[in-house]
């Protein structure tokens, strides 16, 4: 098993200094805004659309209520510290199986991180993220189960992978879903060709209790079950033939279970379609929006009453669906201005703009990562209703036990000077710095080569910090 601990914050502070932006009069948009945007990578993908970034998720530590984003680029995976939104910092960087990739999606499952690409010459990787902020470990990467995979999703503690790829030619799985009870060493427990030979290759997919909504290209929206007792797919339902039927390709479900948001990627400029599957012997549709003539809907994300869309050269586009059969427009951010409705959207441009999003963390900020701009840090509460929380400063040290130097890593929302002392049981100060906080990611290193073998207390003083914590030195 590998156990790689990767690049280290403070290696990537200045590259990523550099990378962040603050440009939000350049940006079009409606009820959303502008926090920040980061552009950490360097090299375009192969496809030639300028492109640098594919899929983004979210990730929210409980043990220290940090938020991370996670976004593909095309050498690999950047870990992103967006605790304070205005300030985003890359904080580690797993590089991809396949450096020069257009296609990565990764989901997270506890606190593991998957990564697949539909590129040749992938694999499946793991990343342990428990190690946050300091650094992510590489704990798996095999195509033993497969090289490449279009989508994955993670459902209970079944990880669903869409569009699959064997190694040494093997064959082709349309579906397949992993057993993460190891999260860290999944088993394959079964295909969905062994139970069905049509459709024949599952685009995306979104699953629920078990219920695959499956998005199939040309081949339309399949519903499937999977019986983990019985270890076998049973088909629910099929939705091929409706209004604009194109490359149907990803799709989300409300909480309530009845309202299914889905859209077609091919051709461009298809409608996004609201489907009633409360009754699945009976699909209704119920209404179709677009965005501005021309833009194509990419991947929807259902958060309360609304479908957040990323829509490739229109951005972010939010959608009020609590009226299912009168759906409207309730805002949008234009990630990718460039090439928006008077572009002409020619086929060059057809791959431009808006990628994925992310708009589950608990602070409400949305994530969204546009091809070639690189991930955008938004506000969307005007479009949603749902007030982001303010970020609160955050504080973790490591390593403890400790034997020559602790690491004090500050992520905070304000600027203060801040009394760090060491003292020991009867009260005395064997260590004291004073430090000047910023409001971003703040690295403080205390030498303790020569503090003796024992127990301690850190005190860490200031206008808007005040905490204490045990330390132990050992050698």
């Amino acid at each position: 098993m590998l156990s790689t601990p990767l690049n280290k914050p403070f290696i990537l502070l200045l590259f990523v200094f550099f990378s962040v932006r603050i440009y939000s009069q350049a940006y079009p948009s409606l009820n959303i805004n502008f926090l920040a945007k980061i552009d950490p990578e360097t090299t375009v993908n192969w496809y030639g659309n300028n492109g640098k970034y594919a899929g983004c998720y979210g990730w929210h530590n409980p043990a220290d209520n940090r938020e991370y984003a996670i976004l593909g680029g095309t050498r690999g995976n950047y870990f992103i510290d967006v605790t304070i939104p205005s300030s985003p910092v890359v904080v580690d960087f797993v590089p991809g199986a396949a450096q020069n990739s257009l296609w990565r999606e990764l989901k997270t499952y506890q606190h593991y991180a998957y990564f697949v690409s539909d590129d040749a010459n992938s694999k499946l990787q793991i990343a342990d993220m428990s190690f946050l902020p300091d650094s992510v470990h590489l704990v798996y990467e095999s195509d033993s189960l497969f090289t490449r995979a279009h989508t994955i999703f993670v459902d209970g503690h079944y990880l669903y992978c869409g569009g699959v790829t064997r190694a040494n030619g093997l064959g082709n799985y349309s579906l397949c879903v992993l057993d993460l009870s190891n999260p860290a060493q999944p088993v394959l427990l079964r295909s969905l060709n062994q139970d069905y030979t049509s459709p024949g290759y599952v685009h995306d997919m979104l699953v629920r209790n078990d219920t695959v909504y499956a998005s199939c290209g040309n081949e339309g929206l399949h519903i499937f079950k999977y019986d983990a007792n019985n270890n076998n797919f049973t088909q629910l339902a099929a939705y091929t033939n409706y209004v604009q039927a194109g490359y149907n390709h990803s799709s989300d479900l409300t909480a309530d279970g009845k309202t299914l948001v889905f859209t077609d990627e091919v051709p461009a400029n298809t409608v996004v379609k609201i489907l009633d599957v409360s009754d699945l012997n009976n699909l209704t549709l119920m209404d179709t929006i677009k965005s501005n003539e021309g833009a194509t809907p990419h991947n929807p994300y259902i958060i309360g009453k609304h479908a957040v869309v990323s829509y490739y050269q229109d951005g972010v586009v939010v959608f009020d669906i609590s009226d299912p059969s009168n759906v409207s427009v309730s805002g949008y951010f234009d990630t990718d201005p460039a090439h928006g409705v008077n572009d002409n959207f020619t086929d060059a441009h057809i791959y431009q703009g808006c990628w994925g999003a992310y708009p589950f963390l608990p602070s409400g900020i949305l994530l969204a990562s546009d091809m070639q701009n690189g991930l955008f840090i938004l506000d969307p509460s005007s479009a949603i209703g749902i007030k982001t929380k303010p970020s609160q400063t955050s504080v973790k040290i490591f390593p403890n036990p400790s034997q020559d130097n602790l690491n004090i890593l500050i992520n905070s929302n304000s600027e203060d000077n801040l009394d760090i002392r060491l003292v020991d049981v009867c009260g005395r100060t064997i260590k004291m710095v004073t430090e000047k906080i910023h409001t971003s990611l703040n690295k403080i290193n205390l030498n303790l080569s020569d503090v003796a073998v024992g127990c301690y207390i850190l005190k860490i003083n200031g206008l808007s910090l005040q905490q204490t914590e045990k330390i132990n030195v050992s050698r």
